[in-house]
Protein backbone atom coordinates (compact mmCIF):
# COMPACT_ATOMS: atom_id res chain seq x y z
CA UNK A 1 0.00 0.00 0.00
CA UNK A 2 2.94 2.24 1.01
CA UNK A 3 4.37 1.36 -2.61
CA UNK A 4 1.04 2.54 -4.33
CA UNK A 5 0.96 5.76 -2.08
CA UNK A 6 4.39 6.52 -3.31
CA UNK A 7 3.85 5.91 -7.14
CA UNK A 8 0.73 8.44 -6.92
CA UNK A 9 2.93 10.61 -5.10
CA UNK A 10 5.36 10.64 -7.63
CA UNK A 11 3.21 10.79 -10.59
CA UNK A 12 1.12 13.32 -9.44
CA UNK A 13 4.65 15.31 -9.12
CA UNK A 14 5.36 14.84 -11.74
CA UNK A 15 2.23 16.38 -13.35
CA UNK A 16 2.34 19.47 -11.58
CA UNK A 17 6.09 20.08 -13.19
CA UNK A 18 4.94 19.07 -16.70
CA UNK A 19 1.97 21.63 -16.33
CA UNK A 20 4.86 24.05 -14.75
CA UNK A 21 6.74 23.64 -17.60
CA UNK A 22 4.05 23.79 -20.44
CA UNK A 23 3.14 27.18 -18.42
CA UNK A 24 6.79 28.69 -18.45
CA UNK A 25 6.80 27.51 -22.31
CA UNK A 26 3.90 28.96 -22.97
CA UNK A 27 4.17 32.66 -21.61
CA UNK A 28 8.10 32.20 -23.15
CA UNK A 29 7.14 31.81 -26.47
CA UNK A 30 4.35 34.59 -26.19
CA UNK A 31 6.21 37.36 -26.46
CA UNK A 32 4.17 39.40 -28.34
CA UNK A 33 6.13 40.75 -31.18
CA UNK A 34 5.10 40.78 -34.73
CA UNK A 35 7.26 40.38 -38.06
CA UNK A 36 10.19 42.67 -38.62
CA UNK A 37 12.18 43.41 -41.97
CA UNK A 38 15.63 45.12 -42.27
CA UNK A 39 14.90 46.83 -45.19
CA UNK A 40 15.61 50.68 -44.53
CA UNK A 41 11.87 51.83 -45.47
CA UNK A 42 10.48 49.04 -43.97
CA UNK A 43 7.98 49.05 -41.13
CA UNK A 44 6.52 47.13 -38.00
CA UNK A 45 4.15 48.19 -35.27
CA UNK A 46 1.74 46.78 -33.09
CA UNK A 47 -0.48 49.32 -30.90
CA UNK A 48 -4.06 50.53 -29.70
CA UNK A 49 -5.27 54.18 -30.57
CA UNK A 50 -8.23 55.75 -29.84
CA UNK A 51 -11.14 56.15 -32.41
CA UNK A 52 -13.81 57.97 -31.92
CA UNK A 53 -13.93 57.45 -28.26
CA UNK A 54 -13.12 53.71 -27.86
CA UNK A 55 -9.74 51.93 -28.49
CA UNK A 56 -8.95 50.70 -31.44
CA UNK A 57 -5.75 47.94 -32.61
CA UNK A 58 -3.48 47.91 -34.81
CA UNK A 59 -0.79 45.82 -36.69
CA UNK A 60 1.06 47.33 -39.68
CA UNK A 61 3.46 45.36 -41.92
CA UNK A 62 5.48 47.14 -44.39
CA UNK A 63 8.64 46.21 -46.22
CA UNK A 64 8.44 49.32 -48.15
CA UNK A 65 5.68 52.31 -46.65
CA UNK A 66 5.96 54.18 -50.46
CA UNK A 67 3.78 51.12 -51.42
CA UNK A 68 -0.51 51.14 -51.01
CA UNK A 69 -2.15 51.65 -47.95
CA UNK A 70 -4.22 47.85 -47.61
CA UNK A 71 -6.91 47.88 -44.76
CA UNK A 72 -7.94 45.03 -43.40
CA UNK A 73 -11.16 44.76 -42.31
CA UNK A 74 -11.51 42.08 -39.98
CA UNK A 75 -13.42 38.92 -39.88
CA UNK A 76 -15.49 37.89 -36.96
CA UNK A 77 -16.62 41.00 -36.44
CA UNK A 78 -14.61 40.88 -33.44
CA UNK A 79 -12.16 38.41 -34.52
CA UNK A 80 -8.69 39.80 -35.26
CA UNK A 81 -6.73 38.25 -38.27
CA UNK A 82 -3.15 39.09 -37.26
CA UNK A 83 -2.76 35.37 -35.88
CA UNK A 84 -2.95 34.03 -38.89
CA UNK A 85 -0.29 36.08 -40.78
CA UNK A 86 2.04 34.89 -37.31
CA UNK A 87 0.95 31.23 -38.10
CA UNK A 88 1.69 31.23 -42.09
CA UNK A 89 4.77 32.64 -42.68
CA UNK A 90 4.73 31.92 -46.81
CA UNK A 91 1.77 35.16 -46.64
CA UNK A 92 3.97 38.18 -47.59
CA UNK A 93 1.44 40.07 -48.93
CA UNK A 94 3.68 42.99 -47.13
CA UNK A 95 6.06 43.01 -49.82
CA UNK A 96 3.44 44.74 -52.63
CA UNK A 97 1.11 46.97 -49.78
CA UNK A 98 1.81 48.44 -46.51
CA UNK A 99 -0.58 45.79 -44.74
CA UNK A 100 -3.51 47.13 -41.76
CA UNK A 101 -4.47 44.57 -39.86
CA UNK A 102 -7.37 45.99 -37.58
CA UNK A 103 -8.79 45.14 -34.22
CA UNK A 104 -12.25 47.19 -33.73
CA UNK A 105 -13.34 48.79 -30.72
CA UNK A 106 -12.82 47.16 -27.30
CA UNK A 107 -11.42 43.71 -29.74
CA UNK A 108 -8.49 41.69 -29.67
CA UNK A 109 -5.89 43.83 -28.52
CA UNK A 110 -7.76 46.48 -27.90
CA UNK A 111 -10.13 44.69 -25.05
CA UNK A 112 -11.10 46.34 -22.12
CA UNK A 113 -13.60 44.86 -19.30
CA UNK A 114 -14.69 48.08 -18.59
CA UNK A 115 -15.85 48.18 -23.05
CA UNK A 116 -19.17 49.38 -23.66
CA UNK A 117 -20.99 47.22 -25.36
CA UNK A 118 -24.21 49.34 -26.29
CA UNK A 119 -21.77 51.10 -28.68
CA UNK A 120 -20.72 48.42 -30.47
CA UNK A 121 -22.75 48.97 -33.39
CA UNK A 122 -22.98 49.47 -37.09
CA UNK A 123 -23.54 52.91 -37.28
CA UNK A 124 -20.10 53.62 -35.12
CA UNK A 125 -17.98 50.85 -36.62
CA UNK A 126 -18.84 52.73 -40.33
CA UNK A 127 -17.95 55.68 -38.60
CA UNK A 128 -14.46 53.92 -37.18
CA UNK A 129 -14.01 52.86 -40.50
CA UNK A 130 -13.97 56.01 -41.80
CA UNK A 131 -11.57 57.44 -39.53
CA UNK A 132 -9.29 54.66 -39.15
CA UNK A 133 -9.00 55.20 -43.23
CA UNK A 134 -8.85 59.18 -43.06
CA UNK A 135 -6.36 58.15 -40.19
CA UNK A 136 -3.84 55.79 -42.35
CA UNK A 137 -4.32 58.27 -45.82
CA UNK A 138 -3.11 61.38 -43.52
CA UNK A 139 0.14 58.79 -42.19
CA UNK A 140 1.24 57.96 -45.44
CA UNK A 141 0.46 60.65 -47.28
CA UNK A 142 -2.37 58.57 -50.17
CA UNK A 143 -5.15 60.67 -51.53
CA UNK A 144 -6.70 56.73 -51.51
CA UNK A 145 -6.33 53.41 -49.71
CA UNK A 146 -7.58 50.31 -50.68
CA UNK A 147 -10.01 48.10 -48.45
CA UNK A 148 -9.84 44.58 -47.92
CA UNK A 149 -12.71 42.95 -46.02
CA UNK A 150 -12.35 39.43 -44.94
CA UNK A 151 -15.37 37.36 -43.53
CA UNK A 152 -17.82 38.98 -41.27
CA UNK A 153 -15.54 42.29 -41.79
CA UNK A 154 -16.97 42.36 -45.78
CA UNK A 155 -20.18 43.48 -43.77
CA UNK A 156 -18.75 46.71 -42.37
CA UNK A 157 -15.90 47.25 -45.58
CA UNK A 158 -19.18 46.43 -48.71
CA UNK A 159 -21.21 49.40 -46.76
CA UNK A 160 -18.29 51.61 -45.68
CA UNK A 161 -16.80 51.59 -49.73
CA UNK A 162 -20.53 52.26 -50.66
CA UNK A 163 -20.48 55.22 -48.58
CA UNK A 164 -17.55 56.61 -49.00
CA UNK A 165 -16.24 55.58 -52.47
CA UNK A 166 -14.13 58.45 -52.80
CA UNK A 167 -11.83 56.79 -50.49
CA UNK A 168 -10.72 54.17 -52.08
CA UNK A 169 -8.83 52.65 -54.90
CA UNK A 170 -10.59 49.72 -54.49
CA UNK A 171 -12.47 47.03 -52.77
CA UNK A 172 -11.45 43.42 -52.40
CA UNK A 173 -14.18 41.26 -50.61
CA UNK A 174 -11.99 37.73 -49.27
CA UNK A 175 -14.46 35.18 -48.24
CA UNK A 176 -17.84 37.95 -49.24
CA UNK A 177 -20.43 37.65 -46.90
CA UNK A 178 -23.36 37.61 -49.57
CA UNK A 179 -26.73 36.46 -47.93
CA UNK A 180 -28.02 35.16 -44.35
CA UNK A 181 -30.78 33.38 -46.54
CA UNK A 182 -31.70 29.68 -47.18
CA UNK A 183 -29.75 30.04 -51.03
CA UNK A 184 -26.55 30.02 -48.29
CA UNK A 185 -27.45 27.65 -46.04
CA UNK A 186 -28.97 25.29 -48.88
CA UNK A 187 -25.26 25.38 -50.47
CA UNK A 188 -23.78 24.65 -47.21
CA UNK A 189 -26.05 21.63 -46.50
CA UNK A 190 -25.31 20.15 -50.10
CA UNK A 191 -21.65 20.09 -49.22
CA UNK A 192 -21.71 18.99 -46.33
CA UNK A 193 -24.09 16.13 -47.30
CA UNK A 194 -22.00 14.70 -50.16
CA UNK A 195 -18.85 14.70 -48.00
CA UNK A 196 -20.75 12.74 -45.31
CA UNK A 197 -22.18 10.51 -47.65
CA UNK A 198 -18.75 9.92 -49.04
CA UNK A 199 -17.47 9.26 -45.69
CA UNK A 200 -19.94 6.99 -44.47
CA UNK A 201 -20.86 9.10 -41.35
CA UNK A 202 -23.59 8.29 -40.44
CA UNK A 203 -23.28 10.40 -37.19
CA UNK A 204 -21.89 13.47 -39.10
CA UNK A 205 -24.95 13.33 -41.24
CA UNK A 206 -27.48 12.49 -37.95
CA UNK A 207 -25.72 15.57 -36.45
CA UNK A 208 -26.10 17.23 -40.01
CA UNK A 209 -30.17 17.01 -40.32
CA UNK A 210 -30.66 18.05 -36.69
CA UNK A 211 -29.40 21.34 -37.74
CA UNK A 212 -31.79 22.09 -40.33
CA UNK A 213 -35.45 23.14 -41.64
CA UNK A 214 -36.75 21.92 -44.85
CA UNK A 215 -38.33 24.95 -46.28
CA UNK A 216 -39.50 25.62 -50.43
CA UNK A 217 -39.02 21.75 -51.69
CA UNK A 218 -35.47 21.04 -51.38
CA UNK A 219 -34.18 24.09 -49.84
CA UNK A 220 -33.11 24.32 -45.61
CA UNK A 221 -32.85 26.87 -43.34
CA UNK A 222 -30.30 26.12 -40.76
CA UNK A 223 -31.52 26.15 -36.66
CA UNK A 224 -28.44 25.71 -34.68
CA UNK A 225 -25.78 28.07 -36.27
CA UNK A 226 -22.81 26.99 -34.43
CA UNK A 227 -23.26 23.33 -34.87
CA UNK A 228 -23.60 23.84 -38.30
CA UNK A 229 -20.35 25.66 -38.65
CA UNK A 230 -18.94 23.02 -36.63
CA UNK A 231 -19.90 20.51 -39.44
CA UNK A 232 -18.83 22.73 -42.13
CA UNK A 233 -14.93 22.62 -40.58
CA UNK A 234 -15.09 18.78 -40.08
CA UNK A 235 -16.40 18.93 -43.68
CA UNK A 236 -13.48 20.35 -44.48
CA UNK A 237 -15.26 23.78 -45.88
CA UNK A 238 -14.00 25.80 -42.64
CA UNK A 239 -11.40 28.84 -41.49
CA UNK A 240 -8.93 26.32 -42.72
CA UNK A 241 -9.18 23.32 -45.03
CA UNK A 242 -9.50 19.73 -43.25
CA UNK A 243 -9.12 21.76 -39.80
CA UNK A 244 -11.18 21.63 -37.47
CA UNK A 245 -12.25 24.99 -35.34
CA UNK A 246 -10.11 24.02 -32.40
CA UNK A 247 -6.93 23.11 -34.88
CA UNK A 248 -7.54 25.97 -37.46
CA UNK A 249 -8.34 28.84 -35.14
CA UNK A 250 -8.03 27.99 -31.09
CA UNK A 251 -4.74 26.18 -31.67
CA UNK A 252 -2.93 29.00 -33.18
CA UNK A 253 -4.20 31.50 -30.83
CA UNK A 254 -2.69 29.76 -28.25
CA UNK A 255 0.96 28.48 -29.55
CA UNK A 256 1.40 32.09 -31.81
CA UNK A 257 3.95 34.46 -30.94
CA UNK A 258 2.17 38.02 -31.82
CA UNK A 259 0.18 38.08 -28.75
CA UNK A 260 1.29 38.18 -25.13
CA UNK A 261 -0.77 36.04 -22.46
CA UNK A 262 -2.74 38.47 -21.24
CA UNK A 263 -3.61 39.48 -24.89
CA UNK A 264 -4.46 35.91 -25.42
CA UNK A 265 -7.09 35.63 -22.90
CA UNK A 266 -8.30 39.23 -24.19
CA UNK A 267 -8.50 37.59 -27.50
CA UNK A 268 -10.95 35.17 -26.31
CA UNK A 269 -12.91 37.17 -24.25
CA UNK A 270 -13.55 40.29 -26.91
CA UNK A 271 -14.95 37.08 -29.59
CA UNK A 272 -17.40 35.94 -26.79
CA UNK A 273 -18.48 39.93 -26.39
CA UNK A 274 -18.79 40.35 -29.76
CA UNK A 275 -21.94 37.88 -30.40
CA UNK A 276 -23.59 39.81 -27.76
CA UNK A 277 -23.58 43.38 -29.42
CA UNK A 278 -26.22 45.57 -31.52
CA UNK A 279 -24.03 45.14 -33.98
CA UNK A 280 -24.56 41.22 -34.02
CA UNK A 281 -27.90 42.01 -34.37
CA UNK A 282 -27.87 44.68 -37.02
CA UNK A 283 -25.64 42.08 -39.44
CA UNK A 284 -28.55 39.38 -39.28
CA UNK A 285 -31.50 39.23 -42.19
CA UNK A 286 -29.31 40.54 -45.31
CA UNK A 287 -28.90 40.21 -48.93
CA UNK A 288 -26.19 42.36 -50.68
CA UNK A 289 -27.88 40.79 -53.97
CA UNK A 290 -30.62 43.19 -52.79
CA UNK A 291 -29.21 45.82 -50.90
CA UNK A 292 -25.98 46.49 -52.46
CA UNK A 293 -26.42 46.28 -56.74
CA UNK A 294 -23.80 48.28 -57.32
CA UNK A 295 -20.33 49.97 -56.45
CA UNK A 296 -18.44 53.08 -57.67
CA UNK A 297 -15.11 51.62 -57.24
CA UNK A 298 -13.19 48.76 -58.92
CA UNK A 299 -14.50 45.27 -56.88
CA UNK A 300 -13.00 42.50 -56.79
CA UNK A 301 -13.65 38.96 -54.93
CA UNK A 302 -11.42 36.29 -53.35
CA UNK A 303 -12.59 32.71 -52.47
CA UNK A 304 -11.19 29.60 -51.39
CA UNK A 305 -12.75 26.79 -53.86
CA UNK A 306 -13.85 24.87 -50.72
CA UNK A 307 -14.75 27.73 -48.79
CA UNK A 308 -18.33 26.82 -47.85
CA UNK A 309 -18.48 29.34 -44.52
CA UNK A 310 -19.16 32.19 -47.60
CA UNK A 311 -20.19 29.93 -50.32
CA UNK A 312 -18.38 30.33 -53.19
CA UNK A 313 -20.52 30.18 -55.52
CA UNK A 314 -23.10 32.69 -53.87
CA UNK A 315 -19.90 35.33 -54.28
CA UNK A 316 -19.34 34.68 -57.77
CA UNK A 317 -23.06 34.81 -57.97
CA UNK A 318 -23.17 38.21 -56.28
CA UNK A 319 -20.30 39.47 -58.63
CA UNK A 320 -21.68 38.56 -61.79
CA UNK A 321 -24.82 40.69 -60.48
CA UNK A 322 -22.92 43.88 -59.15
CA UNK A 323 -22.38 46.87 -61.76
CA UNK A 324 -18.58 48.35 -61.19
CA UNK A 325 -16.26 50.24 -63.51
CA UNK A 326 -13.86 46.92 -62.91
CA UNK A 327 -14.55 43.63 -61.16
CA UNK A 328 -13.06 40.23 -60.89
CA UNK A 329 -14.30 37.04 -59.28
CA UNK A 330 -11.08 34.53 -58.36
CA UNK A 331 -11.26 31.23 -57.10
CA UNK A 332 -8.06 30.00 -54.99
CA UNK A 333 -7.12 26.37 -55.44
CA UNK A 334 -6.53 24.10 -52.24
CA UNK A 335 -8.26 27.02 -49.87
CA UNK A 336 -11.19 26.94 -48.13
CA UNK A 337 -12.35 30.32 -45.91
CA UNK A 338 -8.89 31.57 -45.82
CA UNK A 339 -7.14 32.16 -48.97
CA UNK A 340 -5.00 34.75 -48.17
CA UNK A 341 -3.09 31.80 -45.76
CA UNK A 342 -4.18 28.96 -47.00
CA UNK A 343 -2.71 29.93 -50.61
CA UNK A 344 -0.25 32.88 -49.91
CA UNK A 345 1.44 32.70 -53.48
CA UNK A 346 -1.87 32.42 -55.61
CA UNK A 347 -3.50 35.36 -53.45
CA UNK A 348 -0.93 37.73 -53.58
CA UNK A 349 0.02 37.31 -57.12
CA UNK A 350 -4.22 38.14 -57.67
CA UNK A 351 -3.65 41.39 -55.60
CA UNK A 352 -0.35 42.60 -56.88
CA UNK A 353 -2.55 42.27 -60.02
CA UNK A 354 -5.17 44.17 -58.77
CA UNK A 355 -2.94 46.80 -57.32
CA UNK A 356 -1.57 47.28 -61.48
CA UNK A 357 -5.22 47.01 -62.65
CA UNK A 358 -5.85 50.45 -60.18
CA UNK A 359 -2.74 51.90 -61.37
CA UNK A 360 -1.29 52.21 -57.68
Amino acid sequence: MKRIFKMIKWFLLGLLALIIILVIVWFCISSGKIRTYTEPNSLSEKFVMDINGAPNGFFINSKNIDNPVLLLVSSGPGTDDYVFTDKYEDMQLENDYTVVYWDYRWMGIAYDGDANVDGITLDNLLDDTYQVTEYLKKRFDKEKIFIMGFSGGTQIALREVKRHPENYYAYIGMAQTVTDSYDRDTLMYNFMKKVFNEKNDSSALKRLENSVEKVEGENVRCTEWYNFVDLVHDAGGGTIRNKSEFTGIVIPILTCSCYTVSEKINYIRGMKMYRNTPLSKELKDFDYRQSIRSLEIPTFFISGEYDYNCPWELVEEYCNILSAPEKGFYKISGAAHSPLWENPEETCNILKKIKVICNS
